[in-house]
């Protein structure tokens, strides 16, 4: 146990001398552990440096996640500790989606459910949008010297079509975050973690990154969405994959700038180039300008 966590386990009013602790794996941003404490299970998580600069607010997380417990939807938040970016959760029994899990027409169903009910929910303190969000990463990025790739001007202009073809829909308590591993599964129950980007923002952002995350292909995307809007219309078909196009740039430009504030040794920029790499190649050809014409023709 690392004097750090014990601080925060002492906080939080837990002894560290009669706590078990360990590391758990997964999660490319945070330090997270399983604390087993007085006959009790949590969830520790210290937050990366730098967390700011990647849009996380911490106090702002710690209250959509309070609202999403309350939703039945998350864990229970048992402490917060600013001064740390540590938050203290209860330990969620089950394991988290594999990819091909979250795959599943029975899964597909069960996140339709969960993100209307999120989306239907309590509002969340803050905003988030994808399009604000790629263009604050590569200007902090740029400010940096960090690395770029020459497709990054392309891939912006692209986005900024998407945008003017999607306009402004009422912002809903979203998550922003739908990775596999992002959602526990206990049985017939599924619970959301990690919600270190929620805020009001666009539903389909949810559905396209949900999409884009779990690499769906048609025909589960369209399950997807039906099990959702509960019916089947092209123009929110076309509105889902734009915003899994959205989804796929604002990961690309989030590796690009973890590469330069991350101390996880992980390969950023590898990540950040496979995300690109794929907006570039989905966002091409005439598809592209048929999804843009279906969103504008609908209007908002």
């Amino acid at each position: 146990m690392t004097p750090e966590v014990a601080r925060c386990l002492r906080r939080a009013r837990l002894d560290p001398l009669t706590a078990s602790v360990r590391a758990l794996s997964g999660g490319i941003t945070n330090r997270n552990y399983r604390v087993d404490a007085a006959g009790r299970s949590y969830v520790l998580r210290l937050g990366g440096k730098h967390a700011a600069e990647l849009g996380i607010d911490r106090r702002r997380e710690a209250a959509c996640a309070r609202i999403a417990a309350r939703l039945g939807l998350g864990a229970e938040i048992v402490a917060f500790l600013p001064s740390q970016g540590a938050l203290l959760s209860r330990y969620l029994p089950g394991r988290p989606l594999s990819r091909a899990e979250a795959r599943r027409p029975r899964t597909l169903l069960q996140v339709a459910r969960a993100l209307r009910r999120l989306h239907a929910g309590p509002a969340f303190p803050g905003r988030f949008c994808a399009f604000a969000t790629v263009e604050r990463y590569t200007e902090l990025a740029r400010r940096r010297g960090l690395f770029l790739p020459l497709g990054l001007d392309e891939a912006r202009r692209r986005l900024a079509r998407i945008k003017e073809a999607a306009g402004q829909r009422p912002a809903r308590p979203c998550h922003n975050d739908l990775l596999a591993g992002n959602l526990i599964l206990a049985g017939p129950r599924l619970s959301l973690i990690d919600w270190e980007y929620a805020g009001m923002g666009d539903p389909f952002f949810d559905l396209g990154n949900y999409a884009a995350n779990q690499e769906l292909g048609p025909d589960a995307a369209s399950a997807f969405l039906r099990a959702y809007t509960g019916r089947e219309r092209p123009q929110d078909q076309a509105r889902l994959e734009l915003m899994r196009l959205a989804s796929d740039l604002r990961e690309a430009c989030w590796g690009f700038l973890q590469a330069g504030v991350s101390e996880l040794a992980f390969d950023f920029k590898g990540y950040g180039k496979k995300y690109l790499e794929r907006f570039l190649r989905r966002s091409s050809g005439p598809r592209f300008f048929r999804l843009l014409a279906a969103v504008e023709g609908a209007g908002s």
